[in-house]
């Protein structure tokens, strides 16, 4: 595993402070506040260590204030419920004494059942695209000069886009985009650590579907941009340490908010895993 990738692992090992009471550290990525993908999986971690015997399917998340990435984060897991199958735990995410997550994950046993999947979207292979770092690099030189160490730093997730939005050229394109995703280097075959991971990654480039068909990205200073809500839903095994393709949609933008849509499939076409989201997208006269 390499360092870059074992520093977000250790991101997400929580420290227990009290009886279903779990501490976070916060990590800065050059952004305002902490990035929403690291308080959604530090919540589902915290609640995972309440539960045994049972994986999580689902989760469903509302933002409430911004996180502060120079202080940690105190998670409290409340038990809803467990049941023969299910299990149940609503998590509260703190910082100064102040909400900034609430949700709500669900676990299960494993078991057989119906099986069907929409059929996996063409995609160009990642092997023939290049990454977000190596386009940061590209961008550095033409980016303010406080822009730069967020575009270029090293990256626990490997992102490589298919057809990315140049961010100083900005154009109208449909409320379409595609990213492969995995992990710098292998990890511990944990699918509890897989799937925190990937609820990690799923806030990455997600928002930024909603503002295609209108020619605005987060380089426009007018631009007031938060994610409000995020759901996923796992359906299947999968590793982080392998290229899943994350393929999103946004169906619709109104009111100052731009809802989206996401599917992961692995390499081999299988539906890993289902997200939503709604963003704030506000532009400031």
């Amino acid at each position: 595993m390499l360092e870059v990738t074992r520093k977000l692992v250790d991101l997400l090992d929580l420290s227990p402070i009290g009886d279903d009471h779990f501490q976070g550290d916060s990590e800065d990525l050059g952004f305002p506040s902490v990035f929403g993908g690291q308080v959604l999986g530090q919540a589902l971690m915290a609640a995972s260590r309440t539960v045994e015997g049972r994986l999580p399917h689902s989760l469903h998340a509302y933002f409430l204030r911004p996180g502060n990435h120079s202080m940690p984060i105190d998670y409290e897991v409340q038990r809803v419920r467990d049941g023969g199958s299910f299990s149940v735990r609503r998590v509260i995410a703190r910082q100064n004494g102040k909400e900034i997550l609430t949700g709500s994950m669900s676990f299960q046993v494993a078991e057989d059942g119906f099986e069907h999947q929409l059929d996996m979207p063409s995609a160009p292979d990642p092997e023939g695209l290049k990454s977000e770092q190596e386009y940061g690099e590209q961008l550095a030189p033409h980016v303010p000069e406080h822009l730069r160490d967020t575009l270029t730093r090293d990256r626990p997730i490997e992102i490589r886009p298919v057809d990315p939005v140049n961010p100083l050229k900005p154009e109208p394109r449909p409320p379409y985009k595609q990213s492969w995703f995995r992990t710098q280097g292998h990890l511990p075959d944990d699918p509890v650590l897989h799937r925190c991971l990937l609820t990690y990654a799923s806030d990455f480039a997600f928002l930024g579907t909603s503002l295609n068909p209108h020619g605005v990205t987060f380089m426009d200073k007018k631009l007031q941009v938060a994610s409000l809500d995020h759901s996923i839903w796992f359906h299947r095994e999968f590793r982080m340490d392998e290229w899943l393709l994350y393929d999103k949609d946004s169906p619709s933008a109104s009111g100052g908010r731009g809802f989206n849509r996401g599917n992961f499939f692995n390499q081999q076409g299988k539906l890993v895993a289902s997200t939503t989201q709604e963003a704030l997208i506000r532009h400031r006269s």
